[in-house]
Parts: C-alpha cells; sequence; structure tokens
C-alpha cells in the first residue's frame, strides 16, 4: 500500500449544511430556540426533582439522571451545528473531534441503558406495586443508574482509541455536522473494517440490548393494563403509555438505522437528517412527554413558584416595613 498520501491529521473542516445556505438565518433561529427550549425543559426537572421532596422516589431519580443527560447530549453537538449553521466550513482539531465522538457516543449510550431501567421501574410498579419498594430499593435504583453511566462511557473508549491511532488521506473534509465515527472512517487510507465491526458490535449490544429490555418491559405493561376492568382506566394509561412509545420509537429508529446497518457505500446525506431528531427533536420532546405533563411535577412545579413568589413579596414587604 502506498504511504505516500498519508497523514497525521491535526484538524477536521465539518461541512455542515452546505445545501442550506440560503436559508440558514431562520434554520439557526428555529435550532436555537429548540435548544433553548430542551436546555431550560431539563434543567426545570434536574431541579424539581433534586429539590422537591416529594418526588424523591426511584421514577423521579430517573427522570433527573435522564433530563441531566440530555443536557449533556444536546450540548455535545448543537452547538457545533449552530456553528455550522453561521460558517460554510467548521474546522474542529483533531482531539477535540475525537472527544466530541467519545461523548456523543458514550452519552448516547447512558440514555439507552437508562430508558431500559426507566422501563424495567415502571414494569415493577405496575406488575408488583405491593412489593415495588422493596424491589427498587435506593441501593438498586442507584446502582441502575450508576451502571448505566459506567457502561455507557466506558464501551465508546475501544473504538475511539483505534480511530485515533488511524491515518488519513489527504481529504480532512468531514461529511456531517459534527464528528462521528462512520463519516471519519471514510476519510482512512487505512483498512477499516475492524473499525467498522467493532463500532458495529458495542453499537448493536448497547441498543439491541437495552431496546429488548424495554419493549419487553412496556409490552408486559401493556397487558397489565389490559387487565383493568375499567375503560376509562386503560384509556388513561395508553396515552401515556403511548406518548412515551413515541419518544422510545424516534430514539430507537433513528439510532438503529445509522449504526445498526451496513456502513460502507451509504451517502451520509439521510444521515444528517436522521441524526437531527436524535439530537435535537427528541430531547425537546422528552421533558414535555416524560415530565411536564405529569401532574406530580406540576404540582410541584407549582408549589416552588409559589413559594419563590411567597418569598419575594415578603422581602419586598419586610423593606417596605
Amino acid at each position: 500500500m502506498d504511504l505516500s498520501n498519508h497523514t497525521r491529521v491535526n484538524e477536521f473542516i465539518i461541512t455542515g449544511f452546505p445545501n442550506l445556505q440560503n436559508i440558514k438565518v431562520p434554520i439557526f433561529v428555529l435550532v436555537l430556540i429548540m435548544y433553548t427550549l430542551s436546555l431550560t425543559g431539563n434543567l426545570v426537572i434536574v431541579f424539581i426533582t433534586r429539590h422537591e421532596p416529594s418526588l424523591h422516589t426511584p421514577m423521579y431519580f430517573f427522570l433527573g439522571n435522564f433530563s441531566f443527560l440530555e443536557i449533556c447530549f444536546t450540548s455535545v453537538t448543537v452547538p457545533t451545528m449552530l456553528v455550522d449553521l453561521m460558517r460554510e466550513n467548521n474546522i474542529v482539531s483533531f482531539n477535540n473531534c475525537l472527544a466530541q465522538i467519545y461523548f456523543f457516543h458514550g452519552l448516547g449510550g447512558v440514555e439507552c441503558l437508562l430508558l431500559a431501567a426507566m422501563a424495567y421501574d415502571r414494569y415493577v410498579a405496575i406488575r408488583s406495586p405491593l412489593r415495588y419498594n422493596t424491589i427498587m430499593s435506593s441501593t438498586v435504583y442507584i446502582q441502575l443508574a450508576a451502571w448505566s453511566w459506567v457502561i455507557g462511557l466506558v464501551l465508546p473508549l475501544i473504538p475511539v482509541i483505534l480511530i485515533s491511532r488511524l491515518n488519513y488521506c489527504d481529504s480532512h473534509v468531514v461529511d456531517h455536522f459534527f464528528c462521528d465515527i462512520l463519516p471519519l472512517l471514510r476519510l482512512v487510507c487505512n483498512r477499516t473494517q475492524l473499525n467498522e465491526m467493532l463500532s458495529f458490535f458495542i453499537c448493536s449490544f448497547i441498543l439491541v440490548g437495552s431496546f429488548t429490555v424495554t419493549i419487553v418491559s412496556y409490552a408486559a405493561i401493556i397487558i397489565t393494563v389490559l387487565r383493568i376492568p375499567s375503560s376509562a382506566g386503560r384509556k388513561k394509561a395508553f396515552s401515556t403509555f403511548a406518548s412515551h412509545l413515541t419518544v422510545v420509537g424516534v430514539f430507537y429508529g433513528t439510532m438503529m438505522f445509522i449504526y445498526v446497518r451496513p456502513t460502507r457505500n451509504l451517502s451520509f446525506n439521510m444521515d444528517q437528517v436522521v441524526a437531527v431528531f436524535y439530537c435535537l427533536v427528541t430531547p425537546v420532546l422528552n421533558p414535555i412527554i416524560y415530565s411536564l405533563r405529569n401532574k406530580e411535577v406540576k404540582t410541584a412545579l407549582k408549589k416552588a413558584l409559589f413559594a419563590k413568589r411567597g418569598t419575594a413579596m415578603k422581602s419586598k414587604g419586610s423593606v417596605k416595613g
């Protein structure tokens, strides 16, 4: 193999969205609004689940973890997306590109595992309500969350380390709006079958494994709900699960479309469109569907707002006095 065209790359050029240059300003504004909504909604959930004693339960512990994760996950890619929309080419250093790959896949893996843990928690709550507090003790749900973070953040280390040792050809242009494994492998002069197979295996292990646990848990929940004698109770339960399953379906569907499939000769144009959904759209929907539609969360939020308003009024009254 001729090594004359191989080089140790120091930076990459992120192409972003070259076809959207004529409408980049409205798209930038839209992305910025969605990003702000995502950050605000998830920050509210983190604050409420942490500071409201009535929400110190396993379900809201997972929701707080999940919202914190969404803040981190969107912040890995969306700021880069915003920069791409305002520049024709965004230059990213080699180390920053690898860091973005690692945190994107690591946090994405944590999200999959947390979704599975949340589905299992709801399964236990509905199937065994009398034994729920015993089964989902503080030790159990803290360990489930902790292991989700550990496994999700450890597994991507291997492919990222291997990618860091590859040689790249003359082109350093990444055909995406952020650094990802598959677009980078297209620039490599070495044989990349090992890297592709390893990435495929790790992504499949996390995605398929967590998806199976999630779907089995929800299927068991649905079977239990069907046994509810009250039609009103069944309708209410199904409306809630339909919203949850929508988020789960969009997240897993888009992830599997990109990462659990043959990769070598496929265009990334569609991948960019699909990636926008799990990088931006689902993080905006998650606080609404998982938490802000929940009566207990809304009650806690109103309580916190009224308490803050009451404190402000007292302070204002004491100043006047």
